[in-house]
């Protein structure tokens, strides 16, 4: 049997590239989300009514079971979602709730099952974001969830954390995806600036296969970007 990934958030657009993407390389992997996916090989399917406790327990029971005693060669969480508005906004209690629940307890939980489950020289990495390196002032509570992100990533990084020093933990902050989503809602835009879901897939690929000393330094925040339809990376902190 091949090597397993976790992939939290699994049935989103980039979800989706990165479980077809691992799965046609052999691995098994385990897809978490609200909704499942069919080309997993093992589905965690939460409800948003459950407590950030409740959800957590029911992944790692799942995980554990699924495992039986394997290891985790990368944990992948690429849930999260935007909402706007600044502090005047009447909705800004709202979103803000909604884009910590998104982004901070996905990646925190995932933070979790990499902690009991992943090799141990393997791969940590979330969804960071650009924007939320300064002020985010029209976008307050995405923001906030964002820095909170990174600062997880820069702490699972460091001794003490939880995770092995021999790990990768990385954030990526990523540029204009090539979702359909965007293509719906921008249909005029300059997609040679956009990146495919199928470069970053391979990105964590190579990221949990590659050589750790290949890999950026760990508790890097990763800007992904793309011109002219080349995509590069570079530590943006």
């Amino acid at each position: 049997m091949g090597e397993v990934v976790l992939i939290y958030g699994g049935r989103g657009a980039l979800g989706n590239a990165c479980v077809t993407h691992f799965t046609s390389k052999g691995y098994r992997v385990i897809s978490v989300d609200f909704v499942a996916n069919e080309e997993a090989s093992c589905n965690v399917v939460l409800s948003a009514a459950l407590a950030w406790s409740d959800q957590s327990r029911k992944v790692l029971d799942a995980v554990d079971t699924f495992l039986n005693a394997d290891k985790l060669r990368a944990v992948l969480c690429v849930a999260g979602g935007w909402a706007g508005g600044n502090v005047a906004s009447d909705d800004v209690i709202a979103n803000t709730d909604l884009m910590w629940k998104q982004s901070v307890w996905t990646s925190v939980v995932a933070a979790q099952v990499a902690a009991k489950f992943l090799a141990s020289d393997g791969l940590f990495c979330t969804c960071g974001a650009a924007p939320a390196l300064a002020g985010t002032a029209t976008m307050i509570g995405y923001g906030m969830a964002k820095a909170a992100v990174h600062q997880l990533v820069r702490s699972l990084a460091a001794p003490g954390s939880g995770l092995t020093q021999d790990a990768t933990v990385l954030a990526i902050l990523p540029s204009t995806l090539d979702t359909p989503n965007n293509r719906k809602f921008m249909p005029a835009a300059d997609t040679s600036t956009w990146t495919p879901l199928e470069v970053v897939a391979q990105l964590f690929l190579t990221w949990a296969t590659q050589p750790k000393e290949k890999n950026p330094p760990s508790g890097s925040l990763m800007a992904v970007t793309t011109e002219a339809g080349k995509t590069t990376t570079s530590i943006a902190a």
